[in-house]
């Protein structure tokens, strides 16, 4: 397998993804605008994608990818099989247990993470509404985690596209009938986000049929306690307690910030919110992309006890991070008025909400290479068994955000989170590439010094083209006018795009010298 061809396909349909979430939210914007309405509905939507990221993506997938990696490399196919059998019994299971506690408990989950909101009743009715969101997704990690081993990347990295699709249709559909009818017409929203669970968990089942592993889940009660008992199943609860500790800690952060944002002002969190998903655009093109490839390929490295390819496939990861999340982060620096612009000012987001919504971009801006980064160096832990010490670089990254966040606050309002995320994802990164670099797990490849300085200096000439198309067009004023608006951000993107490579390829660097084979 040629792992950059199967990063970039990754890539490729999670730009799908990233595409359609943009015009979700730029829906959401032009409808709701940077409102109370909007603030309850983030805030009840990451009440279940905060667990999702514990049970699902976080320490869940940490614990299970590695061991299915292994298992498969050791014991074949058949212990396989009935290692996922117990594990989707077993999770199935905790997580109709975890819906029931969070629908009952989500007026206490409301006021945890968002006791500021001015619609605090609609956000508890949202939340109930959809926390067993947590539940489909859950199983769609599962699934995730059998199909990327098996290099089946497609499925999942087009997958979310089914909620944005889900939430536009609810939106455009749903809203103004909920309207007429006197109904908040923000409920559609969370109507839309559980049939795109539901869509979301219904294309796994033809995938994983097709390479005959689609979990078969225990209902008898005999069956349930073999599963419990099952080693597989113990290997993963025992990963999954620090795993759980060090994705609760950056998830503690989140929930911190937001109740914080939510007591600075009426929008606040909306602000964020929008900042947080161009932020996200790169951060799932490049570092989930590298994340997903790289895990499983580690994870048989390290079965091979085969050190050398270990350190290479790591040195290709960061490599390709500096190479492209370092253009992406200045663009969000220097260039987020054009951005923001085109995409969210329409209808009821004024002029007003750009200006926030720059700022706040521009705190994740700084911290975009080490938020990417993270995602290459963590698993390079989680695939040698070790998840410890990735959590207590996230405890004392906790500790250093907050600290920041009594310095920014008060300096930069709502904004002050964002850059304090920014700085302390730099932190994250560094204390993880200094332990691999300790233990020796890593080894950086000759001609770095080199490389770096060709990178520089194209990320300067990508920075000056910046700065000035931030200026040469009035990106605000041209609100009325929105094809030619979205004509010159393609152009001024396009243009600084073509500069980058120019200069890379001027100083002698080919993308082809990323070509390796998995």
């Amino acid at each position: 397998m040629n792992l950059l061809k199967a990063a970039s396909t990754v890539s490729l349909l999670t730009l799908v993804s990233r595409i359609t979430g943009l015009v979700r939210e730029q829906l959401i914007a032009a409808m709701f605008g940077a409102s109370a309405a909007t603030d309850a509905f983030n805030v009840a939507f990451r009440i279940p994608n905060l667990f999702r990221r514990l049970f699902a993506e976080g320490a869940f997938s940490q614990a299970f990818v590695p061991l299915i990696g292994a298992t498969r490399e050791r014991e074949g196919d058949a212990a396989v099989r009935t290692l996922i059998d117990a594990v989707a019994t077993v999770l199935a299971w905790v997580l109709l247990a975890t819906c029931i506690a969070g629908v009952a408990g989500a007026p206490v989950l409301v006021w945890l993470i968002g006791a500021g909101l001015a619609e605090f009743d609609t956000a508890v009715l949202l939340t109930r509404l959809m926390f067993p969101y947590i539940g489909l997704m859950s199983m769609v990690a599962l699934a995730a985690g059998i199909l990327n081993t098996w290099q089946r990347f497609a499925v999942p990295a087009v997958t979310p596209v089914l909620l944005n699709l889900a939430v536009i249709g609810a939106a455009v559909l749903g809203a103004p009938w909920l309207d007429a009818r006197g109904v908040p017409p923000i409920l559609a929203l969370g109507i839309g986000v559980m049939a795109g669970g539901v869509l979301q968990a219904a294309v796994q089942v033809p995938a994983l049929r097709a390479i005959g592993k689609l979990p078969r889940v225990g209902v008898a009660p005999a069956t349930v306690r073999a599963a419990w008992r099952h080693e597989g199943t113990r290997r993963v609860l025992k990963q999954m307690a620090p795993a759980l500790l060090g994705v609760s800690v950056a998830q503690l952060s989140l929930v911190i910030n937001t109740q914080i944002a939510s007591h600075v002002s009426v929008g606040a969190v909306s602000w964020l919110s929008y900042a947080d998903r161009l932020m996200e655009f790169p951060t799932a093109l490049l570092g989930v992309a590298l994340g997903v490839v790289l895990l499983p390929q580690l994870s048989a490295a390290d079965a091979r006890a085969d050190s050398a390819r270990y350190s290479d496939l790591l040195d290709w990861g960061l490599r390709l991070v500096l190479l492209l999340a370092l253009p992406c982060a200045i663009a969000l620096v220097v260039f987020p008025i054009g951005l923001v612009s085109v995409l969210f000012h329409y209808g009821r987001f004024a002029a007003g909400d750009v200006g926030a919504t720059v700022w706040a971009l521009r705190g994740y801006g700084v911290g975009l290479l080490g938020i990417i980064a993270v995602k290459v160096l963590a698993p390079a832990f989680y695939a040698r068994g070790d998840i410890r010490t990735p959590v207590k670089i996230a405890i004392g990254v906790l500790a250093a955000t907050q600290g920041l966040n009594l310095v920014f606050v008060p300096l930069f309002g709502h904004a002050g989170l964002a850059l304090a995320i920014g700085v302390g994802a730099l932190f994250n990164a560094g204390f993880l590439l200094r332990g691999l670099l300790v233990r020796g797990t890593y080894r950086p490849a000759s001609g770095w010094g080199a490389f770096a300085l060709k990178v520089l200096l194209a990320n300067a000439a990508l920075a000056v083209a910046l700065l000035w198309a931030a200026e040469a067009v009035d990106w605000i004023g041209l609100q009325g006018a929105p094809l030619l608006r979205a004509s010159w951000l393609a152009a001024a993107l396009a243009g600084v795009a073509l500069l980058y490579f120019a200069v890379l390829s001027a100083c002698g660097l080919r993308l082809r010298q990323f070509m390796r084979r998995g």
